[in-house]
């Protein structure tokens, strides 16, 4: 398991690493800048929370660590590892219909609210990390 100490990164590969789930009180890091974003972080064993520009990118319940976040127009990708199964919350566009794929494997379409928000269940107890991938249809 690779949780991140600095609670986030930037990867050589220009995506974004964060969160640390061992952490057993709330730890928090604001104005990282990437990419000529804001992030802000809130990261412990009970949840794991991103915003970047004040606005709301990805939530879980409980805590993960996220490797090489990569938000595009079209969706997003990462890898979430985490000691239990996981809820995930992203922001999408709103109203829209995306497919997901969790291990290369078809897990269907969703649809986000008039929010913008996709929530998905990972399970994650019985592997070291999960690949997350979500692109709009």
């Amino acid at each position: 398991m690779s949780v991140i100490k600095e609670l986030i990164r930037t990867e050589e590969d220009g995506t974004i690493s964060f969160g640390n789930y061992e952490l057993d009180t709330k730890s928090k890091l604001s104005d990282f800048e990437h990419d000529g974003d804001m992030y802000k972080v809130k990261t412990y064993n009970e949840i794991t929370k991103l915003e970047r520009n004040g606005m709301f990118v990805y939530e879980s319940v409980p805590g993960t660590t996220v490797l090489n976040l990569n938000v595009e127009a079209d969706g997003m990708s990462f890898k979430v590892e985490g000691p239990k199964d996981a809820q995930i919350t992203v922001e999408l566009e709103e109203d829209a219909e995306y497919s997901i794929k969790i291990d290369d494997v078809e897990a269907g379409v969703m649809k986000t609210n008039l929010g913008g928000k996709l929530a998905i269940s990972v399970e994650l107890e019985q592997s070291e990390q999960v690949a997350v991938e979500i692109k709009k249809k």
